[in-house]
């Protein structure tokens, strides 16, 4: 570990769960809750309560497909949708740099309510602070949510039959299937591509998007075990975690794994692996 922080202990991975694992846990106390810190999930279960909280950094702040704004909407519905709850409403922090343009503001705000309201989630609460130019990079938005079980997570769960209530990382076991909800890398590449102007295939966009209505649908078909969205480390990070959470082992065949051919082309490129790129708007299941 080193004497300083460095980058990728906050890009998600293997570095980010050793930091977490050396200095947080032991200094945070673990109270006897549903689903407690110490569980690493992509949200807590405090008294029938989930809640989540994520803060969003990117550059560029406005970026094909979305911007920070829907990022840091569609990314903290999707941690509480993931552990089979109902999202019923966000807060939003907001730390600005002193001399950002309004404009941009507004911009932001106002995708941050449109996208709220269509994925049925208020913002309901918040946070406003400017700090001197050059504390922060342009704005830091933080996004809070809190979710409710409901009778399609509970029939859900009983008919799964793994003695839980809600969907953890760490309820896999030999015999499962892995779903994979649509295509993965849109989200990194289309990134990467306009902030540093590669130009590649302009159809990549963004997949930043909120799943509550997606996993909804498949907790009415029941046979969800685990759920996880694949953002910070993609999909290779997201199922190591289901896997070693789970202490099961996982054949994947590549092949079968959908990936855009104008990604697939940029990410060879780059000499980027597409399964480490992060994604904003699917989810990987565990299912029976």
């Amino acid at each position: 570990m080193p004497e300083r922080i460095e980058l990728p202990q906050g890009a998600g991975g293997s570095e980010t769960e050793s930091l977490v694992r050396k200095y947080i846990l032991p200094n945070f106390h673990q109270p006897d809750i549903d689903v407690p810190l110490d569980a690493l999930d992509d949200a807590a279960v405090v008294e029938g309560i989930v809640f989540s909280t994520d803060s969003h950094t990117v550059k560029p702040i406005f970026f094909p497909g979305g911007d920070i704004g829907t990022l840091a909407v569609a990314g903290t519905i999707n941690d509480v949708a993931v552990m089979g709850a109902k999202p019923i409403a966000l807060s939003a922090g907001f730390i600005i740099e002193e001399g950002f343009e309004m404009d941009n503001l507004e911009k932001i705000i106002k995708s941050m309510g449109k996208l709220s309201s269509d994925a049925g989630v208020p913002i309901v609460t918040g946070d406003t602070k400017v700090v001197e130019r050059g504390s922060v990079e342009q704005i830091i938005i933080n996004t809070a949510g809190i979710g409710v079980g409901n009778d399609l997570l509970d029939r859900n769960m009983e008919y799964v039959d793994r003695g839980r209530k809600w969907l953890q990382d760490s309820s896999l076991r030999p015999g499962d299937k892995i779903l994979l909800s649509g295509k993965i890398a849109d989200h990194g590449i289309a990134i990467i591509s306009f902030r540093e102007g590669y130009g590649f295939d302009t159809k990549i966009k963004s997949d930043v998007a909120p799943i509550n209505g997606l996993m909804e649908k498949c907790l009415k078909v029941r046979g969800v075990v685990a759920a996880k969205d694949p953002t910070r480390g993609g999909l290779s990070n997201a199922l190591n975690e289901m896997a070693g959470k789970s202490k099961v082992g996982m054949l994947i065949d590549e092949e079968r794994i959908p990936v855009n051919e104008g990604t697939i082309a940029a990410c060879e490129m780059l000499g980027i692996d597409p399964y480490n790129i992060g994604n904003e708007g699917k989810v990987v299941m565990g299912v029976t």
